[in-house]
């Protein structure tokens, strides 16, 4: 694991303020300083273009096709994948001062530094430079991508002339196919990537320029456009040219000492599979005539506007570790600028922030991500919900091609087709029908949301449980078993009976069967009967669920704990496994490269006793690997359940730190979104123990003792609520909406107009169970 470079990074609870402009670090910052709307992503590279690692500027929903690679191909293997693309740039403002480039890696650099801005959603800069040939300029900048205008971005770039008069040019470039570096051993995937634009139309006036491009084999088209303001205009020559790859507005101004000139840059981008060259064009066109008439200054403050309403619903904060509390704001706000706007779209792993995992989906997104939007954000939840009911054709289409019934959900994809090219932890982790079914149900029980479950919810729980109604069997006995599944351990593929599969599956035709009983119209439109239904139930209550009577445990899988422990101590300095032993030998192991059971633990936590979940957690906790970012905070929230505080608490620590202190050296590539909503979900679902079971929503709240307090807001069913936690009891406050129903340690209570405190009994200490040796919960040097 890495760890912090604190020289750089200053501690603010508000904000993350990068100091210097070593080169060592611009790999993480150019990825923890992104900004995006879940619409729009780009990437925090520096205005002038270089010193530049990794380009980027991306879309939702923007990719390219790409072949995947196969040693033997087999029935049902897909046949091509789909990566994310580095569109269009319109970031890069370049600047010469008498003929010399600005760039940081030359002359002298008395100051820099960069700030992401948590409350007014900006990332500003400023930086004093001499170049080479002896003049200073300072360049301040700020850069917005608009949460309240999701096509539009736009940058404020002034440079200043210090101690004497001097020329200064500004480029404010569009380029396409800009160079990016090889993206690993792949042959096939570099040339996906290698120019993946071709150019279709490109145009220009006065500060004004568009250009149009589309991809080779996707065949989905892209429209950018920049306007400007340039102040003083009257001081300046301009002048502008598009054509092909590029379009250039280039600004001539003599620059008085003392005095600046400012350059406003606005940005818009439409994309689309089947939107002609006009249409994208007016689209944009339409973008930035909006943006110029909302200005700057406008655009800034509802872009400030809309993050103090965010934080009023979704601010979590703490005592006792103002580090932690920095860490904690960061992730929230990444993980709202990954889903706030993708109106209709998925969620990517990295968000719009890198093109690692070639920018797919994952399970990720409902199981981890959308949990903290229901409760902060629904409409953003909503939206990811819909666009899976949006391909639900391709997974209906995906379980014939395989031979089953309902909806068979893609494990990784951008646009609703399969693109994974490894079945045994991709086609085979089924699982992935049922946790967007969960998350369906999720919202609908937080929100109320009548209009999703007619147009969209109904039907996505019909599908996915005719899928487990057709995937499993009742054996001799009466249980009904699924085999042949990889749950969420990767380390142990192609099982039966996953009992985090059986699960979620069991919830999912609970769940399905609900919702037609709810609304029988739409069961009678989906072709449900009561014969069907019948079965879902049966289904559901004869689900096997292994146990292991002999240790007093549950089996992540059928004969799991019958199978040889993997030998740990040779393991030390060989994490992560997956890339020093073959799977062969670590699927017939007992090792856990992510909480698999444990996650079963938290999400279907109403079918264990409280006795099973402490032991099942000392059973798995020391054969857990952690080779994954999604791991840490299923064990912090379980952790925290059991009565482990200070355990809890480091995982919480790791999670929240994932990205900060590059813990899986390879932020570069973009953020983990599920490990920062992890965080999140460490605090309210781990310390606040929020529940909820069926829209039962219950807290179990319990403080770690080098933390004083916490606090965290959720939304359910428009009320809003806080929940404050100090050592000795909790106060539970309506900010607005209408009472509601809450559970305190199992204590039913009536949230109304005036705070509610209640006690929280100490429990006494308990030693936790040790983590495979080399695998310990990360620590910070200085605690």
């Amino acid at each position: 694991m890495s760890g912090p470079v604190t020289e750089w990074f200053e501690v603010n609870p508000w904000e993350l303020r990068v100091r210097g402009a070593p080169m060592h670090i611009l790999p993480r910052t150019e990825t923890l300083l992104a900004l995006s709307n879940g619409h729009i992503g780009l990437r925090g590279t520096i205005d002038e273009g270089e010193p530049v690692v990794l380009p980027g500027t991306y879309l939702n929903g923007f990719y390219e096709f790409r072949e995947l690679p196969y040693a033997e191909s087999g029935y049902g293997y897909p046949e091509s994948g789909q990566t994310v693309v580095n569109v269009t740039d319109g970031k890069i403002i370049r600047l010469l001062v008498e003929d010399e480039p600005m760039d940081l890696r030359y002359g002298r650099v008395a100051e820099h530094e960069r700030v992401l801005d948590f409350r007014s959603g900006t990332l500003k800069r400023s930086t004093l430079w001499t170049s080479p040939t002896g003049r200073t300029v300072r360049v301040t900048s700020e850069r917005l991508v608009s949460f309240t205008k999701r096509t539009i971005a736009a940058i404020k770039y002034e440079v200043e002339a210090v101690g004497e008069d001097m020329e200064m040019v500004l480029q404010s470039d569009l380029l396409a196919n800009e160079p990016v570096p090889a993206p690993g051993d792949d042959p096939r995937l570099a040339a996906a990537l290698e120019a993946p634009l071709v150019a279709d139309y490109a145009t220009c006036r006065n500060k004004w320029a568009v250009l149009v491009h589309h991809t080779r084999n996707s065949n989905i088209r892209v429209a950018a456009g920049m306007d400007h303001e340039v102040y003083p205009p009257d001081s300046a020559d301009m002048f502008i040219r598009a054509d092909g790859d590029l379009a250039r507005l280039t600004v001539a101004a003599h620059v008085p000492k003392g005095t600046k000139v400012t350059l406003v840059k606005y940005l818009g981008y439409g994309w689309s599979g089947r939107r002609s060259v006009p249409a994208l064009r007016a689209q944009v066109d339409a973008a930035l005539a909006m943006a110029m008439r909302t200005g700057w200054e406008a655009l800034a403050q509802e872009q400030r506007n809309f993050l103090d309403d965010f934080w009023l619903d979704a601010d979590i904060e703490i005592d006792g570790d103002a580090e932690l509390q920095q860490a904690l704001r960061f992730a929230i706000f990444h993980v709202l600028q990954a889903g706030a706007r993708g109106q209709s779209r998925a969620i990517p792993a990295k968000g719009l922030t890198g093109p690692g995992y070639d920018g797919h989906t994952f399970w990720d997104t409902e199981t981890f991500v959308l949990p903290m939007l229901t409760y902060t954000i629904p409409a953003a939840a909503g939206e990811v919900l819909r666009w899976r009911h949006a391909t639900l054709g391709k997974a209906k289409r995906r379980a014939i091609e395989l031979g089953q019934t309902g909806a068979m959900v893609p494990w990784r994809s951008i646009n609703g087709d399969e693109c994974s090219g490894y079945w045994p932890a991709g086609t085979a982790a089924v699982h992935i029908s049922a946790d967007i079914a969960n998350a369906t149900a999720r919202y609908l029980h937080a929100t109320g949301d009548e209009t999703f479950e007619t147009e969209c919810g109904v039907e996505l729980l019909v599908e996915t449980a005719r899928l487990w109604s057709g995937l499993g069997h009742f054996d001799v006995s009466g249980d009904f078993r699924i085999d042949g599944v990889t749950g969420p351990d990767e380390y142990t593929a192609v099982v039966n009976n996953n009992v985090f599969t059986n699960l979620v599956a069991q919830q999912n035709l609970r769940d399905a069967v609900a919702a037609c009983q709810r609304r029988p119209e739409l069961a009678t439109e989906f072709n449900v009967d009561v014969e069907e239904m019948a079965r879902w139930q049966n289904c559901a209550d004869r689900m096997m669920i292994p146990f292991d009577a002999d240790l007093g445990v549950h089996q992540q899988s059928e004969a799991f704990t019958q199978q040889a422990r993997w030998d740990f101590d040779a393991s030390v300095g060989k994490y992560p496994l997956l890339l020093n032993y073959p799977y062969y030998d670590l699927y017939r192991k007992q090792v856990v490269k992510q909480a698999d059971l444990v996650l079963a633990l938290y999400l279907r936590g109403d079918a264990f006793t409280h006795e099973e979940k402490v032991r099942n957690f000392d059973y798995y906790e020391p054969i857990t690997v952690r080779d994954s970012s999604l791991s840490a905070c299923c064990q912090a929230v379980v952790a925290a359940e059991v009565g482990y505080l200070d355990l809890a608490f480091d995982y919480l620590v790791e999670t929240a730190f994932t990205d900060l202190h590059d813990l899986h050296d390879n932020v570069s590539s973009g953020l983990h979104i599920a490990a920062l909503a992890g965080a999140w979900m460490d605090c309210v679902a781990g310390f606040g123990g929020m529940r909820d079971h069926g829209g039962k929503i219950t807290f179990a709240p319990r403080l770690f003792d080098k933390l004083t307090y916490m606090s965290f807001r959720l939304v359910i069913r428009d009320s809003k609520i806080v929940v404050a936690i100090s050592h000795d009891s909790a106060t539970y406050r309506l900010l607005s909406g209408e009472p509601i129903e809450l559970e305190h340690h199992g204590q039913p209570f009536l949230l109304e107009t005036h705070p509610v405190t209640l006690p929280i009994e100490r429990i006494p200490y308990r030693k936790p169970p040790i983590q495979p040796k080399g695998r310990e919960p990360y620590r910070r040097a200085d605690r």
